[in-house]
Order: structure tokens, then C-alpha cells, then sequence
């Protein structure tokens, strides 16, 4: 808990409490009452399921869980996953003039190959715009010569309290793919034949689809 104070401390906003909505509990009695809650609820959750805090930090990913109260009066804890820097991650996609480039990336949480934009965690020392820029140049061995921005996308609304950041960025080719990260090859498509390849679910990436579909709304994609 000394941990999850700190954090309270030094990310205020991740802990506000909106009017109507889940209340996160800040009275240590409070939190114990929600503990006991759960313990009592059961399910045949262990013992450390019912505690609160932060359950686990790494340098890229913070889980924790918080004590809260519902709308409906009930006490309970809910899991939460944040970025540890604090800094949004960022979603690139490579516009061609008559098509876009993905990459073939093994993700080992899938255990399966997956047509995706370059994508990262941010880093503290850099804006997004420098962030989309560094991964394009990481992953696919490409320059932007424009950068346009898409917005934000909440990826897991029930879970994740970050969010990640959008970008097209226009280039004209690419280099080496960064296969020590797990990246195959280049792939490169029509703007049709990639929405195609959405609509028929191989395009499959959460991420990948969110960012076509932004750069079509934004007239990115052609006719």
C-alpha cells in the first residue's frame, strides 16, 4: 500500500472520483471493508485476489488494484492497468501513395503472426509526434516526410486507464524490419485490399484497425 499511496501522490489523476461514477476508496477502513467484501464473497479467488494495491510494476506496465465503491452502494476491488511512464504509447501508420505498409509481427501473447502498423510504448523524454517517428524508423526502417495526427484511442476500456496515440505518416519506401523484435517482413497493400483484408478478418490487430479506419475518416486512404 505504501507503493499505491505514492502513486496516488504522484499521478493524482488516475485516482479522481467522478460524480455517479466508481468511487476508488482512500480511507484505509474503507479499503479493509472492501477487502472483507471480497474475501467473503469467495469464488475460489486466493487470498491475495482480496488485498489491494499494486499487484505488480515493471518498467512498461503497472497493475493494480484499486478499492472502490459502485454506483449501487456495493464495495469491492477492481484490477487496473496503467502505463508506468506515464506517457502514451503510439500507433504509425505508413501511407503510401497507393497504399499503406504493415508488418508481419509475431506477438507471443496470441502466439500467432499478425498484420500490423508499427506501434510502441512512448518514452518519457519524447512528445508523440517524436515517439510515432522513432518506432516507424525502429520497426520498418522508414522516414515520414508527413505526420499527421489521428487522435487518441482507448484500447480496453475495462481494464487499461491509458490511452495510446494515432498517426498516419506519409513515406515513400522502407528499409531493414527489426527482426530481433519478432517482425518478419514488410507488407505492403492497396487501400482496398487492406480494408478488404479487415472486413475479412486478417487484418485482425485491435490497434491496426482502429488506426485504417481513423485515416479513412481523415480521407487518408483515397477514394
Amino acid at each position: 500500500m505504501d507503493r499505491y499511496a505514492q502513486l496516488r501522490s504522484d499521478r493524482p489523476e488516475l485516482f479522481r472520483n467522478d460524480p455517479e461514477g466508481i468511487q476508488i476508496l482512500t480511507d484505509p477502513a474503507e479499503s479493509a471493508e472492501a477487502e472483507r467484501a471480497v474475501c467473503e464473497r469467495g469464488g475460489g479467488a486466493p487470498v491475495a485476489a482480496a488485498q489491494s494495491g499494486v499487484v505488480y510494476a515493471d518498467p512498461y506496465v503497472t497493475v493494480l488494484r484499486d478499492p472502490v465503491r459502485f454506483p449501487g452502494g456495493g464495495l469491492g476491488l477492481h484490477l487496473r492497468l496503467l502505463d508506468s511512464s506515464g506517457v502514451p504509447g503510439v500507433v504509425v501508420l505508413p501511407v503510401l501513395p497507393d497504399g499503406v505498409l504493415l508488418v508481419e509481427h509475431y506477438r507471443h501473447a496470441s502466439r500467432s503472426w499478425h498484420l500490423e502498423a508499427p506501434r510502441g510504448y512512448g518514452e518519457p523524454d519524447a512528445d508523440g509526434e517524436r515517439n510515432a517517428r522513432r518506432e516507424l524508423s525502429e520497426e520498418l526502417g522508414a522516414q515520414a516526410e508527413e505526420l499527421v495526427p489521428l487522435g487518441p484511442l482507448y484500447p480496453d476500456t475495462g481494464l487499461m486507464a491509458g490511452h495510446t496515440l494515432l498517426y498516419a505518416a506519409r513515406v515513400v519506401g522502407h528499409g531493414a524490419v527489426q527482426r530481433e523484435e519478432g517482425i518478419r517482413r514488410a507488407v505492403r497493400l492497396g487501400f482496398a485490399e487492406a480494408e478488404q483484408l479487415v472486413a475479412e478478418g486478417r487484418i485482425s490487430c485491435g490497434f491496426t484497425v482502429a488506426v485504417l479506419y481513423r485515416a479513412r475518416l481523415a480521407g487518408l486512404l483515397g477514394q
